[in-house]
């Protein structure tokens, strides 16, 4: 599985993003092809079970091929991905009849709208709101930081129910058809994975069919969350890509590049380096790993995804400004391209849990204490 994805890689995407603009978004059409290329590797719906037109793998079969394909690409299918296992998850058969084929097989673009500019750790923040006039749903509010959103076809919008009040049992899903309910996006410049798709949508009154309501008993935020468990080991493993491709790129560089008459591979300092990086590499894939391994067991998971995620990012990191170290002056300069993939691992952060919310769910399994509130987690 792992060769196979590589090979795609390799073959189908690398080339693609070689030939565009490596600091521009990929047009449309280009990832129209991609994501029909790579759904027939199973790799769009790895999460829905065959009988539905998904690939039925384990998480952990799905985060090895995963972290072979570039985080500019595989950060639009992770968001692919979560639209077409919460809509499985929480719409009711009509939907998913009506909605997943399409997503399954690449023809259309999906994402989720969960974050908005004072929204993000905190779901019970969302101001978004949802309200119903007879057989339409009217929303208006601001989604920001969502991958897929600028070219998308359909968007699960994340919203308060404006009927019912703003508890936090209020919240709901609607699904937004892009050519049959129309909203404003655009494309947010930002420091890394410049290739993917990356923005923000503005609903005016804007008007959805009502049978586009996905009215969970859960209120909309327990698939979220179970979601977010898987995404944070796959984020945590773009992390490993980008620091693998730096430490590839170092061994090489450090083999030819001479220095006080020698190769710079055998100065003992450079050494260190290049084994730091390793290190880093191999700690943070296994890490990912064995998270996605107890999701696979179906046991607790937030405090190992969590762990996963904050230490990959860090580590994979640091692993990166080691490699820069260890290219010199020409680690600065966008010819060698080590710099582009720092700009990458930094856009890691974020998604799925900061740094530091991460740090909090891993210190509340630990303990057992809410951080925030300074309560005893209930069973």
């Amino acid at each position: 599985m792992r060769d196979a994805a590589r090979r795609l890689a390799e073959r189908d995407i690398r080339p693609v993003l070689e030939r565009h603009d490596r600091d521009r978004p990929l047009p449309k059409d280009v990832f129209l092809d991609l994501f029909a290329r790579v759904a027939r590797l199973g790799l769009l719906a790895p999460r829905l079970p065959e009988a539905a037109g998904g690939s039925g793998i384990g998480m952990l079969d799905y985060g090895i091929m995963f972290e072979q394909i570039p985080p500019a690409i595989s950060m639009s299918l992770l968001s692919q991905d979560g639209c077409i296992a919460r809509i499985y998850a929480e719409g009711t058969p009509e939907q998913r009849e009506r909605l997943l084929p399409d997503l399954v097989a690449g023809r259309k673009i999906g994402c989720t709208g969960s974050t908005e500019p004072d929204a993000g750790s905190d779901p019970r923040a969302i101001r978004t709101r949802v309200r119903r006039e007879g057989d339409t749903l009217v929303l208006n509010g601001t989604k920001m930081w969502i991958t897929n959103v600028s070219l998308c076809d359909i968007m699960i919008v994340t919203c308060v129910d404006a009927v019912r009040g703003n508890s936090r049992d209020c919240i709901v899903k609607v699904v937004v058809e892009r050519d049959q309910s129309p909203f404003e996006s655009r494309q947010i410049d930002a420091i890394g994975l410049r290739q993917g798709l990356l923005g923000e949508a503005v609903f005016e009154n804007c008007r959805v069919p009502v049978r586009n309501l996905i009215d969970s008993p859960e209120g909309g935020t327990k698939v979220l969350k179970t979601t977010w468990l898987v995404n944070r080991a796959l984020v945590g493993l773009q992390a490993v890509h980008l620091a693998q491709k730096a430490l590839d790129a170092a061994l090489e560089y450090a083999g030819v590049r001479k220095q006080f008459g020698k190769v710079i591979a055998a100065h003992q300092l450079v050494q260190k380096n290049l084994s730091d990086i390793a290190t880093a590499v191999e700690a943070s894939r296994l890490l990912c790993y064995r998270a996605l391994s107890i999701i696979d067991q179906g046991r607790p998971a937030e405090g190992a995804t969590a762990m996963a995620k904050r230490f990959a990012q860090m580590a994979c990191q640091e692993a990166l400004w080691q490699a820069m170290n260890v290219f010199g002056a020409m680690g600065l300069a966008r010819e060698a391209r080590i710099e582009e993939l720092y700009r990458d691992v930094r856009m890691l952060a974020i998604p799925d849990g900061t740094n530091e919310i991460l740090a909090l769910i891993h210190g509340r399994e630990l303990t057992g204490i809410e951080a925030f509130r300074g309560v005893a987690q209930t069973a």
